[in-house]
């Protein structure tokens, strides 16, 4: 199985000494229980969900070849709503909306998809207003287009493994601790179990 997990810095675990992220612990988790999983990492610091449509399908298709089964999770959001330098967020939340939905209506077709929500700036509450209604946003569009949504930023926004590494370092990114964290939420989401092809009894989640 080749999977591609496709977004920001928080994909690419910006922020953890370790230098594995949740997507490195999640990969992990399922390569323990013996399955054959190539995960890519497709996340860029900065990157906004403008960003992310101009080069997802570039990007996964030089790592998806023909006749292996394929996976698709987009995590993305929190540099659409994160300030410009003038007060005003990088990107509209009308156009924060249409690109996921162009994204995620033409990965769906392509193999099984999911979204995670955008995680919180914790160092400026406007963009965590702005974080918040997008997320909104997001888990309205998943539904509709029967794309599994998990929203994180409830959890994280008060969770001091999450919040002590993200004050200790720029405010945003966590560090080990708080990316074991989300780790652990993503591999005890049904949907995410599901789509990687853990049951309900395999995978470490701690």
């Amino acid at each position: 199985m080749r999977v591609c997990f496709i977004g920001d810095s928080f994909v690419n675990g910006v922020g953890d000494a370790e230098g594995l992220g949740w997507r490195g612990r999640v990969t992990a988790a399922a390569l323990k229980t013996g399955l054959d999983v190539t995960a890519y990492d497709l996340g860029i610091r900065r990157n906004t969900s403008g960003d992310i449509r101009a080069r997802w399908e570039a990007e996964t298709a030089a790592r998806l070849p023909a006749g292996l089964p394929h996976r698709l999770l987009f995590a993305f959001g929190t540099n659409d709503c994160a300030d410009d330098g003038t007060g005003r967020r990088r990107m509209g939340l009308a156009d924060s909306v249409a690109n996921a939905e162009a994204i995620l209506d033409k990965a769906r077709r392509q193999a099984p998809t999911l979204m995670i929500g955008p995680p919180p700036i914790l160092d400026d509450g406007e963009a965590d207003a702005r974080i918040a209604e997008l997320d909104k946003e997001l888990g309205a569009l998943c539904a509709g287009l029967d794309v599994p949504f998990l929203p994180v930023l409830g959890l994280l926004r008060q969770h001091e493994a999450w919040t002590r590494g993200a004050r200790r370092g720029d405010g945003t990114h966590p560090d080990a601790e708080g990316y074991a964290l989300l780790a652990r939420e993503i591999l005890a989401w049904p949907a995410f179990r599901s789509w990687i092809g853990l049951n309900p009894l395999q995978g470490n989640q701690r």
